[in-house]
């Protein structure tokens, strides 16, 4: 079993994501730092992947042969032992000498390392994880340890250093399966949609709602693609859902959406786009997967002219913030559509990958700045100078400028509609963080000679 190390400064959470991937609370948790003093092992689950985990005390300069050396001992041996080194920085504080001092000793070990930018939730924690980039260690993977986001963008990280592959070849690994999760509201017709896709009657299905209680994992393979799928119990508002069972099936699919890499979310055709539909969507896009949304039971509406022109048009109006995710007719009880929904799975994941040159990025930008230039505010013209990709999966795009956090939304909303419609994103989350630079006479009183 690999084994992975959480390194980084005190109090910046590798305690709290200790006990999230152990699944129990095993270490002790405070405000006050210093609290970890010896290392605690742990067996660790995240998606598919199992790992030993050790947490470590925080990095701390100190005198020799004090304690807060031994303790700095104990984590170097922790580095020597790991597979890969997770290292965590705070988001909200920023970096600090430490983290750099520290970010330099995890480079010297040699070790794989995972840089991690912890409590990002919220706009203000978002802002402070691109600080991180100055350390030198890749793309900081954002993430709340304490409230469980994130934990899919973990999973991709980690996933390339922890799968042994004893007993792949290359070829293989190069075609690792694509985690598909069938997700809605209960009865939507997945457990019987997910037995017709593999041929076999895997799952239990029935008139009954609420007959899928666990979230049942399948490996089936579509036209030379390796296919990962989640079965998932039915999500209904969140305020009918009272029994303890139901509500660890409810956990148990969101979990699922967090580790899928496109989410297909099937409608009853008969009566489409309800609340919770858009509700399940709305989840589905705040966690950053790629959507296709399946109308299934649609032999029970087929003789109805112009409906999925209709059916459409509803999506593109009641679903902006996924504009253009591909919609597909289908039946999963006769079998009918199933390569449509396949194909358009596929693709969905292809452009959820999908990098940006900066370049091609920034001639757009100029174009789109020239056609509608942003607007002043107290007289003082915003002045957005460029625009990079950070990360793909989903597209996470970074504007950098003066007075961006005076930017109105609909501004922001034309510059992702533009990206969307320019590098041809239908159907994804796009993130754009904005990045303002900070003026270095701020504050400071003028002098005349």
């Amino acid at each position: 079993m690999r084994t992975v190390a959480i390194i980084g400064r005190p109090n910046v959470g590798k305690s709290t994501l200790f006990n999230r991937l152990v699944g129990q609370k095993l270490a002790l948790v405070d405000d006050r730092p210093g609290v970890t003093r010896d290392r605690r092992e742990g067996e660790a689950e995240l998606g598919h992947l199992s790992f030993r985990i050790i947490d470590t005390a925080g990095l701390e300069e100190a005198e020799p042969g004090s304690l807060s050396d031994r303790m700095r001992r104990q984590t170097e041996a922790a580095i020597d032992e790991a597979d890969l080194v997770l290292f965590l920085v705070d988001a909200r504080a920023g970096i600090l000498p430490a983290d750099e001092t520290f970010a330099e000793l995890v480079r010297r070990s040699g070790k794989p390392v995972v840089l991690l930018a912890n409590k990002a939730e919220g706009r203000g924690g978002m802002a402070g994880a691109y600080d991180a980039f100055s350390l030198g260690l890749g793309d900081p993977v954002p993430l709340s340890a304490e409230h469980g986001e994130g934990m899919g963008d973990l999973l991709e990280a980690i996933e390339p250093f922890l799968e042994t592959g004893e007993d792949e070849d290359d070829e293989d690994r190069a075609g690792k399966p694509l985690r598909v999760a069938i997700v809605g509201r209960p009865n939507a017709g997945k457990s019987t949609l997910v037995n017709r896709m593999i041929g076999a009657e895997r799952l239990l299905t029935g008139p009954e709602a609420g007959i899928t209680r666990d979230t049942i994992s399948v490996d089936w393979r579509w036209r030379d693609h390796p296919i990962r799928l989640f079965d998932t119990a039915g999500l209904r508002k969140r305020a009918r859902v009272e029994d303890k069972l139901e509500k660890l099936s409810v956990a148990d699919a969101l979990r699922a959406i967090r580790f899928a890499e496109v989410v297909v979310v099937l409608l009853d055709a008969t009566i489409p786009f309800e609340k919770q539909d858009l509700s399940i969507v709305d989840l589905i896009e705040s966690e950053g997967r790629a959507i296709v949304i399946g109308l299934n039971k649609w032999d029970l509406v087929a003789d109805r002219p112009g409906l999925l022109k209709e059916l459409r048009a509803d999506a593109e109006r009641l679903l902006p913030q996924v504009r253009g995710a591909p919609v597909v007719p289908l039946s999963g009880l006769a079998g009918e559509g199933i390569d449509r929904l396949m194909g358009s799975v596929v693709q969905a994941a292809e452009v959820w990958s999908r990098r940006v040159p900066t370049a091609k990025l920034n001639d757009w930008l100029a174009a789109a700045l020239s056609a509608h230039p942003p607007p002043a505010v107290s007289g003082r013209r915003i002045k957005i100078r460029y625009m990079t990709q950070v990360k793909a999966r989903p597209p996470h795009f970074a504007l950098f400028g003066n007075q961006l956090d005076a930017l109105p939304r609909a501004y922001t909303r034309y510059l992702v509609n533009g990206l969307r419609e320019t590098f041809e994103l239908p159907g994804v989350p796009i993130r754009l963080s904005l990045r303002s630079g900070k003026n270095p006479f701020e504050g400071k009183k003028k002098t005349w000679d």
